[in-house]
């Protein structure tokens, strides 16, 4: 019974280390930030309610727009399908706002498929390859950008991450919260791994 117990305690004890250190790793990524001159940003969904854009989300367009007006990229991909009982997609309403904004409808492109982020990155993926793209920046909150980056190398995107600095995420709970959910996702798909 006690060498039970003590099987229990040493599993229960690596599997928090595994979390305490991919905990570490997604938290040490968020601070990564780039401006490469690129052809295109995407930018990850984040919701949209009845055609207003979550605080989330608008952040996210802002920085791609802010991005476009230094001529940092060329084009802007938003992400996005219907939620439950939208008529716009997520990504549509996006286009709107970065048009009203300054961003020439020309240069964006939507997917309105996805209700996830490894899906957000998948119809990228073929928008990037249909227009022939081979550079871009991925823009998400600090601390999505591990898992996002490591889901866009899965699909073979040259991408650099460039979390926006405006994150709705400011308060110590929210920003707990969400690394909680970050890590929790990101462990149940990667394997153990010490490398950063």
């Amino acid at each position: 019974m006690k060498l039970k117990k003590r099987k229990y305690i040493i599993l229960l004890g690596i599997f928090f280390s595994y979390f305490l250190i991919n905990s570490i790793r997604i938290y040490s990524y968020s601070s990564k930030y780039y401006e490469n001159v690129s052809d295109v940003a995407i930018v990850l969904g984040a919701g949209t309610n009845r055609g207003k854009l979550s605080p989330v989300y608008r952040e996210r367009i802002n920085h791609s727009i802010m991005l476009y007006k230094k001529n940092i990229i060329d084009k802007i991909i938003f992400t996005g399908g219907y939620g439950k009982g939208q008529k716009q997609s997520d990504s549509y309403v996006a286009k709107i706002y970065a048009m009203e904004n300054g961003v020439s409808e020309k240069d964006i492109f939507i997917e309105e498929k996805s209700n996830y982020t490894i899906e957000n990155l998948k119809y990228s993926k073929q928008i990037i390859d249909s227009l022939k793209l081979s550079s871009s920046i991925l823009i998400s909150d600090p601390l999505h950008m591990k898992r996002a980056i490591k889901l866009a190398e899965n699909y073979k995107i040259n991408c650099k991450p460039s979390p926006t600095k405006t994150t709705m995420y400011k308060s110590t709970k929210t920003k707990v919260k969400q690394l909680f959910y970050e890590t929790f996702y990101f462990s149940i798909r990667e394997p153990i791994s010490l490398f950063w």
